[in-house]
């Protein structure tokens, strides 16, 4: 069966717009890696951007569910915040944080932003058939991912 342009066009829309999404993603990231913790901790406190939720949202590929979970937010309180214009609440603050801080160790493995945001958004057997982005909703998640992730480092399989 063959495709025709029409067909394949819209692939190639959601690509584009995830590469764009990995790019604005790994910006941010990178911007909050050359902070001090005191530095992070205030921006922190006063909020991310609520921008972020679309970043976070096409560069990890992430459902409304997942994105949810993620934030400790409902879908409802996140796009208010978006139209609104206004900061994310302390709490998903310091969950972006934890993704970008958790993201750099990604990348350090696997040299490239593109190839990090890959592993972190696939199911991974070492978590439980869970992708790496998803359990950093918590501290204890984040600390299994980098687990792994060391694990990778020094040659084990995952």
């Amino acid at each position: 069966m063959s495709t025709s342009p029409v067909t394949r066009r819209p692939a190639k829309k959601k690509e584009a717009t995830r590469d764009e999404g990995i790019v604005a993603f790994w910006r941010f990231s990178s911007h909050q890696k050359l902070l001090t913790d005191s530095e992070r901790l205030r921006q922190i406190r006063v909020g991310y951007p609520a921008a972020l939720i679309q970043v976070l949202r096409l560069a990890f590929d992430l459902q409304d569910r997942q994105l949810e979970t993620l934030l400790n937010a409902s879908m409802s309180t996140l796009e208010r915040l978006l139209r609104a214009h206004k900061n994310l609440d302390p709490v998903a603050s310091e969950r972006l944080d934890r993704i970008a801080t958790v993201s750099h160790l990604a990348e350090a493995i696997f040299e490239t932003p593109v190839s990090a945001t890959q592993w972190l958004s696939a199911p991974n057997k070492a978590l439980g058939g869970t992708a790496p982005i998803i359990l950093c909703d918590t501290e204890i998640g984040a600390k299994q991912v980098r687990r792994v992730l060391q694990a990778l480092e020094w040659g084990g399989a995952t």
